[in-house]
């Protein structure tokens, strides 16, 4: 039987991060990966902010930087920002993937691939002792200090240590094009209740011509697929043009929502298994990352203290709560509102938002991983859209502005 400190469940980007802070601080790590290869099948469509290659330390896995976006109403109105500098990069996601791994590596932790997790044994010896399953056949148990649950928006870990309330879960279905018409500089948003309903619709440059479409939407008896085929068509008319020709297809999905508690006794929480994805926007590696870092730093204090105690860990949600409570809180309120919305008052939302001076404002203040300040400034500074969202307004005005950790935006050049 396997013996180690740590057991990380999941080689995603926030487990291997988790990975690699506790094998580097000299903790026995193994993390399991029920699949066969890190970073397949592909999870999400991989647009990230310069934080998450300032956490990864991996230039090398940009394949475009984007300045701006178009966001587009129902009826193909749209609203358009750029930038002088690049404001989102396009990733190679799998390869974002690798190569955390193989900091884990380097770092001491060993992998374990076509390794699943299928529950806990008990806990002998103060420890907790896994049940897996390897290549689909062989049964096995490994024994660890303490379990790091990185295992997706399904968390077996989460339901074996009976962490987990239900939260809302977005479909996702997303395909990758060879080609595509389109401004490759930008991203582009689809919002409506026909498009997509409880999320919005994605076209993405993919850096060699082509693009990844997507929609995730509010699962309500119509799955992600069909509300992606009126994407097409909507993409479609606003081309002049069909897309063809798809090459690969994603089907994922997303947690919205939070979780009372992201860690108990021996075991943390981290990514989407804590529900840690934003709620305006659905991307959940940033997020992720940043938790698998505050879930390190309290793992390596208990384990040199000898105390994983459900108090002791409970420092860990503390320190999650104080980085990204208020902004947490704020987005779902702001999600629930939006939800509320006919296609016809999304319309007039994007038409409030050309009054003079809100292209400057969402170019100056956007951020793609503290969405909620740039609104809060928006109010402030268009009377129609305050008419429009007057509900918003004690949600986001609330308490003082907090400040987000800084954005350093770096030269296209280096990223190319």
């Amino acid at each position: 039987m396997t013996q180690v400190d740590v057991l990380v469940v999941g080689a995603g980007p926030a487990g291997s991060t988790a990975a690699e802070r506790l094998a580097g601080l000299g903790h026995t790590v193994l993390v399991i990966e029920e699949h066969g290869r890190v970073g397949y099948p592909v999870q999400c469509a991989g647009l990230v902010s310069r934080r998450v290659l300032d956490l990864a330390k991996t230039p090398q896995v940009v394949r475009r930087p984007v300045h701006g976006a178009s966001v587009f109403s129902p009826n193909l109105k749209s609203i358009s920002f750029r930038a002088p500098e690049p404001r989102a990069f396009v990733i190679d996601r799998a390869g974002l993937d690798i190569a955390l791994a193989d900091r884990a590596a380097k770092a001491g932790a060993v992998f374990e691939t076509e390794t699943r997790f299928d529950g806990l044994m008990g806990t002998p010896n103060g420890t907790v002792r896994a049940r897996v399953t390897r290549q689909g056949t062989s049964l096995g148990e490994i024994e660890a200090k303490l379990i790091v649950g990185a295992d997706g928006v399904a968390s077996a870990v989460a339901r074996a240590f009976r962490l987990r309330r239900p939260v809302e879960i977005l479909p996702a279905f997303e395909a990758e094009f060879p080609e595509s018409p389109g401004d490759p500089d930008l991203v582009e948003v689809y919002v409506g209740n026909t498009i997509s309903p409880g999320l919005f619709g994605w076209w993405i440059p993919d850096g060699a011509g082509g693009a990844r479409v997507g929609v995730a939407a509010s699962a309500n008896g119509t799955s992600a697929r069909v509300y992606y085929e009126h994407l097409l068509t909507h993409i479609g008319r606003r081309f002049g043009q069909p897309l063809r020709n798809a090459t690969g297809y994603l089907v994922s999905g997303i947690p919205i929502g939070t979780v009372p508690r992201i860690s108990g006794p021996r075991v943390v929480l981290v990514g989407d298994a804590a529900a840690q994805a934003k709620p305006l926007s659905g991307g959940g590696i940033f997020t992720g990352m940043r938790a698998a870092e505050l879930a390190s730093e309290v793992v390596h204090a208990a384990l040199v203290d000898d105390d994983l105690s459900a108090a002791r860990l409970s420092r860990y949600d503390e320190a999650w709560r104080r980085e990204f409570g208020d902004e947490f809180d704020k987005a779902q309120y702001l999600r629930r509102l939006f939800l509320k919305f006919t296609d016809a008052e999304l319309d007039a939302i994007l038409e409030a938002l050309k009054d003079a001076g809100t292209t400057e404002t969402i170019v100056a203040f956007g951020d793609i991983d503290f969405p909620t300040h740039v609104v809060r400034r928006l109010l402030r500074q268009s009377p129609s859209l305050l008419r429009l969202l007057p509900k918003a307004v004690g949600a986001l005005w609330g308490g003082e502005e907090r400040r987000v950790p800084d954005l350093d935006f770096v030269s296209e050049r280096a990223h190319q």
